[in-house]
């Protein structure tokens, strides 16, 4: 993944009709920049416009040819590495904004009632004022003069992520990727829709993943083979700490997560409460209380 070092701004050709520009937003979450992907040959479909950045904006109308036209923009999710943009492309070329629904559409009852009582948004930067102008269905398909693009819903990263099937090519925003496990925070993260949109993302049997950043991946079946056994792992480590007993989220991040960087703990805490909560659900742990970040987890009497 380090030989993956595009030049923000300029459109490369992928091939299958598809140019990426790199949005200049590198960052520890983001790796070199969100990537925006440029579908077509006359009505062009932009997925992913990215942050509110007008050089990053001035480069996506620029790659547009003679007799181009941005005709239909695609959101995968709306964290704000990717969807700020849209409603300004929106207005600078007439074109409707196409995604699941708003930033809270799709999330888990668990999760609503999670955020009801008061667990506040894990730190990505959801788009508090997202709102597409159409909204897609699990399925819906969405077609142009040159090309054609299936929704499948894939809720896990966020509620209201989607990715766009092109034929054997899937654009897969940020629910896999190469250069790094996707991040699932709770509330706005769901590790079990998570991990069942991954098995359904396998089951499309894709020949290329574009993600929301980092290089195309050309194995998907092995990458998210990868990330499901990641995942299970991780979920192998915490129930080996509860085996010493009942314990706090800040308890078992400090024993799983022994060589991350103190910046980083946080994150990790979202995780492994993503995991208990997930665990909770399979009644495989207990909260010694009520369900919240703060509960001291117990592996349960049949575990």
């Amino acid at each position: 993944m380090d030989e993956f070092d595009p030049v923000a701004g300029v459109a490369e050709d992928l091939g299958d009709g598809i140019r990426r520009i790199l949005a200049p937003n590198p960052s520890p979450m983001t790796f070199r920049g969100t990537n925006t992907y440029l579908l077509g040959a006359r009505d062009v479909a932009v997925i992913d416009p990215g942050p509110l950045d007008q050089t990053h904006l001035g480069a996506i109308l620029a790659a547009l040819g003679p007799g181009q036209r941005v005709s239909h923009i695609f959101v995968t999710h709306s964290h704000l590495d990717h969807s700020p943009l849209a409603p300004v492309l929106a207005e600078k070329t007439g074109a409707k904004v196409h995604a699941f629904g708003p930033s809270r559409a799709g999330r888990s009852a668990v999760m609503q009632a999670l955020s009801k009582a008061g667990l506040s948004d894990g730190g990505e930067g959801v788009d508090p004022d997202f709102r597409p102008d159409v909204t897609l269905g699990d399925g819906d398909i969405v077609a142009a003069d040159s090309w054609s693009l299936t929704a499948h819903w894939t809720p896990g990263h966020l509620g209201n992520h989607l990715c766009f099937a092109s034929a054997d090519v899937v654009f897969s925003g940020d629910l896999v990727m190469g250069w790094a496990s996707s991040l699932v925070a709770p509330p706005d993260g769901d590790l079990t829709d998570f991990m069942a949109s991954c098995h359904r993302l396998r089951a499309l049997n894709a020949k290329v993943l574009h993600a929301g950043h980092g290089a195309p991946i050309t194995d998907p079946a092995v990458r998210i083979d990868w990330l499901i056994a990641h995942r299970e792992a991780r979920e192998a480590a915490i129930l080996d700490a509860l085996q010493a007993g009942p314990a706090t989220v800040t308890a078992l991040t400090g024993k799983i997560y022994t060589d991350t960087p103190q910046a980083l703990l946080p994150a990790a805490e979202r995780n492994v409460l993503a995991h208990l909560i997930d665990l909770f659900g399979k009644k495989i742990v207990t909260p010694g209380g009520p369900l919240t970040s703060h509960a001291v987890f117990a592996l349960t009497d049949s575990a």
